[in-house]
């Protein structure tokens, strides 16, 4: 799915997301990974919502965003409730979505010069069974 041609002013604008693969500006990460208006980090541990730990989000609130919006994979899936509780009781908004709302919506917030922080899953967890 593209989403933007566009580049404002220096800002990391997510262009196009495709289940395994998210493009910021000329650069392609086949991975999970961290964005800011300023910074990418291409090599976030946590592949799913169920993967995501308390220390892997200590990356995130170093960052001292205003708000946190997290891409669990192609399907919204949440993390476990203290893993979200520990960025929202430091005041931090938190929003968790699928990957492709997640790009869209941290597109918007970043050209409005918040300041964000996209955590983007890539994996999707899988269950078997009727």
């Amino acid at each position: 799915m593209k989403l933007t041609d566009e580049k404002i002013g220096g800002i990391n604008m997510i262009r196009s997301y495709a289940p395994g693969e998210i493009r910021i500006g000329e650069t392609v990460i086949r991975g999970s990974c961290l964005v800011t208006a300023d910074q990418i980090v291409s090599d976030w541990r946590p592949q799913t919502a169920a993967e995501l730990t308390l220390e892997d989000l200590q990356q995130v609130i170093a960052m001292q965003p205003e708000v946190v919006v997290i891409g669990s994979g192609p399907r919204q899936q949440f993390p476990a409730p203290e893993v979200l509780g520990a960025v929202l009781s430091r005041g931090i908004g938190c929003e968790v979505m699928d990957t492709g709302a997640a790009c869209r919506t941290y597109n918007i917030l970043a050209s409005e010069g918040r300041t964000v922080v996209a955590a983007l899953l890539v994996g999707e967890s899988h269950s078997h069974g009727l």
